[in-house]
């Protein structure tokens, strides 16, 4: 690593000590995945959490990138006879990607410009003159010039001035200055172009005349403006100040007033800036923008996207799955508690006929009576505040303990019905029963069920089909990963969907952990993990702490405990006089400083204690099903200040949406998300938070709620 790289990265992370960068860097070069790095090696990285240790390595990637640039062009120069000393201590100087361009540009090749065919019709020293603010006059000057391809002393002129536009306009200092005047200064302009017919309105109707400033623009206001140019509704300029900035670059440039070349050089400016160097500003700003606004809108799906891999599951226990329709009726497969599928069935429960809604409460009566599952997981799509209320008299004719009535987020289940996955857990089941399976095992495994679809299919984001696709798809599978290996995974259920997020697992070695899983019947202890082909010691080193084996040969394959520390517990354990199964949940008193030593800290005999006392624990929250309103199903049963419970499914930069239980989600803007300032929504809230609302406002033409929290 590079001094100029350790300078920066060290920059990056003020209050990180250098070696505990180093650490994370050291650890990744040798093969450690973040989570393991996090879990397991906090005596190196002074207890880095994973978010840390995730920055750390992004921001080093990208300064090897910017490095990798720097020597491109550095070589570039060299090749042509461009670089001096002076240029190369600038390029070294550069610390962004931007800065190192701006000194490139100057240099390279160009496809055939003005001011090319000017320097080739000998017309450079002219512009030198213009530039240098000589003291002969340009008349006289551009006399000599005039013959061939220059037929007057207009032509001469021009010419110099096309040159001297684009020497101005390539100069670094110029161009970060019109940059940082127009990220600092400048505004974005929304215009309508078109507009819908009388009656009906856009989502772009709030942008057809509005302006922000670039410097305070919200990242989801900016997307949204982008979006409505994209789809033909609006026209997007940037506004700023030109008369000030162009007197600013003529000071830098250097005009003498008192030159007669001042004129030719001010139109020489005026010229190149409205030519060349406003319009390629704006494209690099657009850029920048587009960038900042993906990284927000990325991070803002990400916390999302995490909350709800970590909402609390139901557990092992059975449940009916019910995919609601109206047409088509209600799909319904009863799971039981180890996921298999029991019965499926269809009950058109909504069918005009009394005799046919008859016979389908008949039918899931039965159901129930014969399963007897201790949930009913419905599906929060249409007709699923109908088939809620189908569910519930038909609970009313069944004696005895209920199961309790869940609304379950069915997004992307649609997703996962017809993909290839599915039809291998699922071989033989009709794809319209598909949907009702995942959604009784979302209630019973939000996590192990979700892993299985699309994160963009979770409706979870912010405008997450306008950005970076690599970047969005980079940071989901990070938050993925990092759930997985939070929670734990049972090494003898789970699917390769879940394995695969593994710490140093991937989708190959999932399939064949599978694999060899059918083929043994199930695994008795981590160590035969080594015996799957292809999974050797670092692998197996990665992985073995967040793999569960319950009921094997070793109490502590069970827990988060690593392998490699069984000795220690073995040591422990004798030192108490016990067993080592005994130690398992129970919280030993021990002196912890005698076990000490160069590979083990305190932090990680504390974890070894802490799961000892609660091994394999489960970090999500107790269950708690949310509870709708019996007689609110509708917008049009929806009233001012009418207070109701929901669910938090979406969080954004300016607010929240909240399932309320009428099909249509409601927004509690950030304004109305708390009695104090919130500058993050996610401070507050987040997907899966049950929460209580008031209704403000109900917009039924636009199918738009508006609520507050109450608090």
């Amino acid at each position: 690593m590079s001094d100029r790289i350790t300078r920066l990265l060290l920059s990056e992370f003020p209050r990180l000590l250098p070696q505990q960068v180093a650490a994370v860097l050291a650890l990744i070069e040798e093969g450690a995945t973040v989570p393991f790095i996090a879990r397991y090696r906090k005596e190196r990285t002074s207890g880095l959490d994973e978010v840390a240790i995730r920055r750390i390595a992004e921001v080093f990637e990208s300064l090897v990138e910017l490095d990798k640039r720097r020597e491109a062009i550095r070589k570039s120069l060299d090749s042509e006879g461009n670089l001096t000393p002076e240029l190369g201590r600038r390029l070294d100087a550069c610390e962004s990607r931007a800065e190192l361009e701006d000194l490139y540009l100057p240099f390279k090749k160009k496809r055939k410009t003005r001011a090319s065919v000017a320097r080739e019709r000998g017309l450079a020293p002219l512009a030198e003159m213009m530039l240098g603010q000589a003291r002969s006059t340009p008349e006289h000057e551009a006399r000599r010039f005039i013959g061939g391809e220059v037929p007057d002393l207009d032509a001469a002129l021009a010419g110099a001035r096309d040159i001297a536009a684009e020497v101005i306009t390539e100069r670094a200092e110029l161009r970060a200055h019109t940059r940082g005047a127009l990220l600092g200064h400048g505004r974005l302009v929304s215009k309508a172009v078109k507009k819908t017919t009388t009656g009906v309105r856009t989502a772009f109707e709030d942008y057809y005349d509005h302006a922000d400033r670039l410097d305070r623009m919200p990242s989801h206001r900016f997307l949204a403006m982008v979006r409505g140019e994209g789809e033909g509704f609006l026209k997007l300029a940037f506004e700023l100040d030109d008369e000030r900035l162009m007197g600013d670059l003529l000071r830098r440039v250097g005009q003498d007033r008192r030159s007669p070349w001042s004129g030719q050089l001010e139109l020489a400016l005026v010229d190149g800036y409205k030519r060349l160097l406003r319009p390629q500003i704006e494209t690099e700003v657009m850029g920048t923008l587009k960038e900042r606004a993906d990284v927000e809108a990325v991070s803002v799906f990400a916390r999302n996207l995490e909350s709800l891999l970590l909402a609390s599951p139901l557990g092992a226990q059975s449940v009916l799955g019910l995919d609601p329709g109206f047409r088509t009726g209600v799909k319904v497969a009863m799971v039981d508690a180890s996921g298999h599928v029991s019965k499926v069935e269809t009950l058109f429960a909504h069918a005009s006929s009394q005799q046919e809604k008859a016979r389908a409460l008949a039918n899931l009566e039965q159901m129930v009576v014969r399963f007897k599952p201790q949930a009913i997981a419905i599906g929060n799509g249409t007709a699923s505040r109908e088939t809620e209320a189908f569910v519930k008299e038909a609970l009313a004719k069944v004696a005895g303990d209920k199961p309790i009535v869940v609304m379950v987020n069915e997004a992307g289940a649609s997703v996962y019905s017809a993909s290839e996955l599915a039809r291998e857990e699922l071989p033989g089941l009709d794809v319209t029963y598909r949907g009702a399976v995942s959604i009784a095992r979302r209630l019973q495994d939000p996590l192990s069920e979700l892993v299985k679809v699309d994160p963009q299919a979770l409706g979870v984001g912010q405008y997450q089909h306008d950005v970076d696709q690599k970047m969005l798809a980079g940071k989901l599978d990070a938050v993925v990963e990092t759930a997985v290996n939070r929670v734990g995974v049972d090494l003898n259920t789970a699917s390769p969907a879940l394995l695969r997020y593994v710490a140093g697992i991937g989708p190959g070695l999932a399939k064949k952990i599978v694999e060899h899983r059918a083929t043994i019947g199930r695994f008795e202890s981590r160590k035969q993990l080594l015996e799957v082909s292809g999974l050797g010691k670092q692998r197996f080193e990665q992985a073995a702490g967040f793999l569960r084996i319950r009921g094997g040969h070793n109490p502590l394959d069970a827990s988060a405990v690593h392998p490699e520390r069984y000795a220690l517990v073995g040591r422990m354990a004798k030192d108490l006089g016990r067993d080592i199964g005994a130690l398992v949940g129970e919280r030993i008193v021990i002196d912890l400083a005698r076990y000490v030593d160069d590979e083990v800290g305190e932090p990680t005999l504390r974890d070894i204690v802490d799961e000892l006392a609660r091994p394999g624990r489960d970090p999500r929250k107790e269950f708690e099903p949310p509870r709708f309103r019996d007689d609110i199903k509708e917008l049009n049963d929806l009233y001012a200040d009418l207070e109701l419970e929901g669910v938090v499914t979406n969080v954004t930069n300016f607010g929240a949406f909240v399932d309320i239980g009428v099909h249509q989600d409601g927004l509690v803007h950030i304004s109305r998300l708390s009695d104090r300032f919130v500058r993050d929504p996610h401070e507050v809230v987040k997907p899966g938070d049950r929460v209580k609302v008031r209704v403000l406002e109900v917009d039924l033409q636009r199918k738009r709620i508006a609520l507050a929290r109450v608090v």
